[in-house]
This record gives structure tokens, C-alpha cells and sequence, in this order.
């Protein structure tokens, strides 16, 4: 670990040799258990008040105006406007020169996607801190280089021998010539040729995106190891070699054609991520070591059913109680920022991103960390204590966060139940090891269910089996193209004729009781509605009544009553599914509802046979309940 220097700021010079043996004598290491609040707070600390910068505030995780973004994802986002220059002039925004802050970001859903990472090592996150400082036509490259070496080995003590730093090397083919002002910045700061490494476009060239303000960047990375010359694990992919922080020197514009063309002020972008620099100054090898995280991982320990968390990784079954551990803890932090930020679980766009990590929690918190339902809102206070404080939303917002939380939690329990079954079921009937698991079973647990399919992925690797995934595949592009050819007007459905009715009626079949679809409470901001039996009274294939439908068919069903709500005076129709008295653990999606005739015809995909007089059991898409009835 690293000694804090507070304020011994200067000029760096002379060489490499002379820095290593300064940073040796003056900073052996932070006092043990030093604070990840201090580390943030020095950071911002030694910008705003030694360096004349602003501190601007965390912008919400919900980007402002910016629909190319699901979550705020960089500590940049908020600075578009100036960096495009379509800034207001009105704005304070348009007065920044030095600006510093600490961003609340998530990286799930989109381009940068870190979801399906967490938990499987140590340092991947859906939430993250962004500390970062910004120069808007003031300083360039020399002063940024210069701050970032001084704050790392003085003010941190960082030693300067377990420091290498990267820049651009060029690209013919963009005709971008190196970045050799930075690599003669650094030998002037003190660091030795050695320790300079060159990169191309792909490490060290940031852009914006396919046009916009761009430019090179220079790396600074941490040895963990320390004691050798590890130059040649920069940028390898090596766990023991790190970036800890990126400088973007922002001097060109990439124009619609390609072509590059130099901008008229020149500005500086860098980041580093408060995680992995705690990280490095607390002296450990894992995020979920730091005191950002073990606060949290104790608290869900004395929640769980399981032994301690002891940060092991890998497929043996202590890999994946640690994995769940570390899953819960990265979700919590992510769903309690979210929340606050006026971010709910929901069905499209970030909201259906925040519902996959609310659920992926759920199943990990109960089912592999066996902790009682509710454990999981009840995290919510130590993330509060760890994080409040910078973000005092959070502490504004703790009992909302914790009502959304167990709210959403309830309505996933019953359907992870019923999937749990499902997959056991599946896999006592068939050798899954040899033929794969049914890409059927996965599609209903994810389209009926709720169960994202990454979640469906992580369960059946437990089981040591793996989906058939072009079969899946088959089935996701067979639904897209259900969905165009609705959104087209192409009727596709099954649905009641003339013929069909006048037999209904000759057989004296009932019309629909569907009085139940009203039936329905508010309960603490949520809806909830009764428990539904039925009985089938009629099935048909859209030609003729028939007695039973084979597994794979499309029919319509007819019950004697049902809570669904049929598609009618311009409002959508209910989604859900049907379960079977006679087959526990199958599920018959209901994907269109419509009143034909004075019946209610369900649309239903049988996925085994269905059979006139069957008992089933009616279950509403809540969600999609709740958005359906308050619009």
C-alpha cells in the first residue's frame, strides 16, 4: 500500500532513477484501511483547490438529451455540448475552463456492456466512479501530464518504478503522424524511455464516434507486481499490468468524409476509475477487497445461508457462491443509483436493462446465496453509507429505493420459482449434455417468464449443460419477424370466423366471464390482482373446433372466465401465460387477446398438448399490467 503526501506538490524532473528512489524514501505506502472517501475526495480536492478547477456535481445516470445513450457511461457525457461546441452561451457550461468531478456511470446495455462480465473476476461492474479532469482551451498536454504525474507518485505515493505510460504511435493509414510532443512531455516529467511504450489507433487514438472532436490519448499503468521491467505487459491483457488512467488530448475533428482536421481550441478529457485505483492504493489484487465493497459483501454474508465470501472464481460450487456474492453487491450498488435517479425497472430501453440486473440479483441473492426474500432491498442502507455522502441522493431516496426493489422482487419471485422448476423438469427428461438444452424452454423462460437470457445462460452453466444456440437463434429471428409483420398490419393470428362461432353457439358454449380483469387493488404504489382458475371450454386452429392442439401449434382457447384484457376501443391487450393442472411445469404463452363475438379468445402457442376441459391457471404480465391500465 501507498503513504498519502498531502500537498507536497512540485515540479517533477530529473530521471527515472532519481523518482523511484524519491518516491521509495517519502512514500512507503497509505496508512492501512485508508478510506476509498479520502481517495475520491484527494482526488477532487487536489484539482479544485492546487489547479483552479470547478467541481461540477455527477450528472444523473440517465443521460440529458442524448438518446445514442442508455446510461451515462463516461465522465464526458455531460461536456458533449462543449466539446461539439453547440453549448448554450447561456449556460454556466459555456464559462468552463477547468473542470473536475467524480461521475456516477453504468455500463450495461448498449455499446459498453460489462453486464454479463460481473461476477465471473474480480474488477468488471455495472456501476462505476469516474474521476476525471477536463480542460476547455486552457491547459494541453504538458500541464495534464504533469498534474497526472505529480498527483500520482507525490500526492498518492504511488512509487514511479511500478509506473509505465503508453501514447500514440501513429497510423499511416489515417496519415497520423506520432504523438512524439507527449512521449517528450514524459521524458521530461522524469519517466525513462523504456517505460514509454507506442500504440496504435485501437489503444491510444479516442473518438467520439463515426465523426466529432477526437485525438490521441497516453495511458498511465500500474505494475502490481513491481521489482522488474514489465514494459512489455502494457496493453497485453495481463491482470498484473493495469491502466489507471486515460489522458485524451482532443486537437482534431473527424469530419463526415474521414479526413481530420485540426480544431481551433484544443481540450483535455481523462478518466480513471475510483475502483481500480482504491484498488491499487489499499494494495489489493480485487475490487471487492476495497472497502468500496466489503462493507456490502459483509452485509449480504449475514443475510445468506451459505459460508463467508472468500473471493475465490471459477465452475467448482465455492466459484459460484463467491460469484454470487459479487453479483449482489455490483447489482445493488447499480439498482440503488439507478432508482435514485429516477431510473424503475421497466420494459424498453434502460429501464429493461435495470430490470435484467434487478432479476439477475433476485436469483443469485435466493436461490445461490439463500438469503429470505427482502434481503436483497435491505442492502440498500450500506450502500447509502458507502456512497451517500458524494451522492447524497441516495440518502434522500433510501426508502423509495427499497420499496421499488422488494416491489419488483415479489412479481419475479413466482416466475424464478416456476423457471427453476421448469429446468429441472427438462433436464430429469432429456440428456441435455449430449444434445443441448431446448432452445423451446429457453424462449419461454425468457418470453414469458421474464428471464433475461444471459440469467438462463449462467443457470444451465451450473448444471454443466448448454443451450442449442442457433436453434435459439432461429426462435429470436422467427419473434422479430412476428413483431415487423404486426407492426406491418400482416395478420397473423388465430382468431374465430363465422363458421367457428356458429358452432360455438350450436354447442351452447358460454360467452367469457371476464369480470375479473377489474378485479384488481392498489397495494404501497402496485397493483395486484386476484388468482385466476379456469376451465377450457373450446379450442380452435382458426378453421374448426378441435378437441385437443399437439405441442408447437398456435390456437385460440376459450375459457369460461379470464382476467385478461382484451384488445379493444384503442388499448392493447394483456400479455402472460397459461399453466396447466395436469403439466406443473409447462408454459403456454398468451400473445394476443382479443373479444370476438362475445368470447374472449386467448392466443396461445402450445408448447405440449392442450386439451379441451384441461384446468389451467391464468398469469398477467404485471408490468406490462401496470403501464397498460394507468395509461
Amino acid at each position: 500500500m501507498f503513504r498519502l503526501v498531502r500537498w507536497r506538490l512540485r515540479p517533477v524532473r530529473g530521471s527515472s532513477s532519481s523518482l523511484s528512489a524519491a518516491s521509495r524514501r517519502a512514500c512507503s505506502g497509505f496508512p492501512p484501511g485508508f478510506p476509498a472517501a479520502h481517495v475520491r475526495s484527494a482526488f477532487l480536492d487536489f484539482f479544485r483547490r492546487r489547479h483552479g478547477h470547478l467541481l461540477v456535481p455527477s450528472s444523473p445516470v440517465r443521460p440529458r438529451a442524448d438518446p445514442s445513450l442508455l446510461f451515462v457511461n463516461a465522465g464526458m457525457n455531460q461536456f458533449k455540448p462543449v466539446f461539439l461546441g453547440t453549448v448554450d452561451p447561456r449556460s454556466p457550461m459555456a464559462a468552463y475552463r477547468r473542470v473536475v468531478n467524480s461521475q456516477k456511470c453504468v455500463r450495461a446495455g448498449g455499446k459498453h456492456n460489462d453486464l454479463e462480465d460481473v461476477g465471473r473476476d474480480v474488477y468488471h461492474h455495472t456501476f462505476f466512479e469516474m474521476l476525471g479532469n477536463w480542460s476547455f482551451g486552457d491547459y494541453f498536454k504538458a500541464e495534464a501530464c504533469q498534474m497526472a504525474w505529480s498527483l500520482l507518485t507525490e500526492h498518492y505515493g504511488i512509487p514511479a518504478d511500478r509506473l509505465y505510460v503508453s501514447y500514440f504511435g501513429g497510423d499511416a493509414a489515417s496519415g497520423l503522424p506520432a504523438d512524439e510532443e507527449t512521449r517528450s512531455i514524459w521524458l521530461d516529467v522524469g519517466v525513462s524511455p523504456g517505460r514509454i511504450r507506442p500504440f496504435g489507433l485501437t489503444d491510444n487514438f479516442w473518438e467520439m464516434g463515426d465523426s466529432g472532436p477526437c485525438g490521441p490519448c497516453t495511458e498511465i499503468h500500474f505494475d502490481h507486481v513491481g521489482g522488474r521491467d514489465a514494459a512489455v505487459l502494457v496493453n497485453a491483457g495481463s491482470p498484473d499490468v493495469v491502466e489507471i488512467w486515460n489522458l485524451v488530448f482532443i486537437q482534431y475533428n473527424r469530419e463526415p468524409d474521414s479526413s481530420l482536421r485540426l480544431l481551433p481550441r484544443f481540450s483535455v478529457d481523462t478518466g480513471m476509475g475510483l475502483e481500480r485505483l482504491v484498488t491499487v492504493l489499499q494494495g489489493k489484487r480485487s475490487n471487492y477487497d476495497t472497502d468500496l465493497f466489503t462493507p456490502l459483501l459483509h452485509a449480504i454474508q449475514q443475510r445468506a445461508g451459505v459460508g463467508p465470501y472468500s473471493g475465490r472464481t471459477g465452475p467448482d460450487v465455492g466459484g459460484q457462491v463467491d460469484l454470487a456474492y459479487r453479483v449482489v453487491a455490483d447489482h445493488i450498488r447499480t439498482l440503488s443509483v439507478c432508482i435514485a435517479d429516477g431510473v424503475h425497472p421497466g420494459m424498453s430501453g434502460a429501464e429493461l436493462v435495470l430490470r435484467r440486473i434487478l432479476r439477475r440479483a433476485v436469483r443469485f441473492c435466493t436461490q445461490v446465496l439463500q438469503a429470505p426474500q427482502g434481503a436483497l432491498a435491505s442492502l440498500v442502507p450500506t450502500v447509502t453509507q458507502t456512497l451517500g455522502d458524494a451522492y447524497p441522493e441516495l440518502k434522500q431516496e433510501e426508502d423509495r429505493i427499497m420499496d421499488v426493489i422488494n416491489d419488483n422482487e415479489v412479481q419475479f419471485l413466482a416466475s424464478l420459482q416456476h423457471g427453476s422448476r421448469i429446468i429441472h423438469s427438462t433436464l430429469r427428461k432429456q440428456d441435455c449434455r449430449k444434445t443441448g438444452f431446448p432452445a423451446s424452454v429457453v424462449w419461454t423462460l425468457h418470453r414469458d417468464l421474464g428471464f433475461p437470457l444471459d440469467l438462463v445462460d449462467m443457470m444451465l452453466e451450473e448444471k454443466g449443460v448448454q443451450v442449442d444456440r442457433q436453434d435459439l437463434e432461429r426462435l429470436i429471428s422467427e419473434n422479430q419477424k412476428v413483431a415487423s409483420e404486426k407492426q406491418a398490419g400482416v395478420r397473423s393470428h388465430v382468431t374465430l370466423d363465422v363458421h367457428v362461432l356458429a358452432e360455438l353457439q350450436r354447442l351452447q358454449v358460454p360467452h367469457s366471464d371476464d369480470s375479473l380483469k377489474y378485479q384488481y387493488r392498489l397495494e404501497k404504489d402496485r397493483y395486484v390482482f386476484p388468482a385466476c382458475s379456469a376451465t377450457i371450454l373450446a379450442l380452435s386452429d382458426g378453421r374448426t373446433l378441435v378437441q385437443e392442439v399437439s405441442e408447437g401449434r398456435r390456437c385460440a382457447v376459450i375459457l369460461d372466465r379470464t382476467c385478461f384484457y382484451a384488445e379493444q376501443g384503442g388499448q392493447s391487450h394483456d400479455l402472460g401465460y397459461l399453466t396447466c393442472s395436469r403439466l406443473q411445469d409447462m408454459v403456454f404463452p398468451v400473445e394476443r387477446v382479443e373479444r370476438v363475438g362475445g368470447y374472449v379468445v386467448h392466443q396461445v402457442t402450445a408448447t405440449e398438448n392442450l386439451q379441451t376441459g384441461d384446468r389451467v391457471q391464468l398469469h398477467l404480465d404485471g408490468v406490462r399490467e401496470f403501464l397498460i391500465r394507468t395509461n
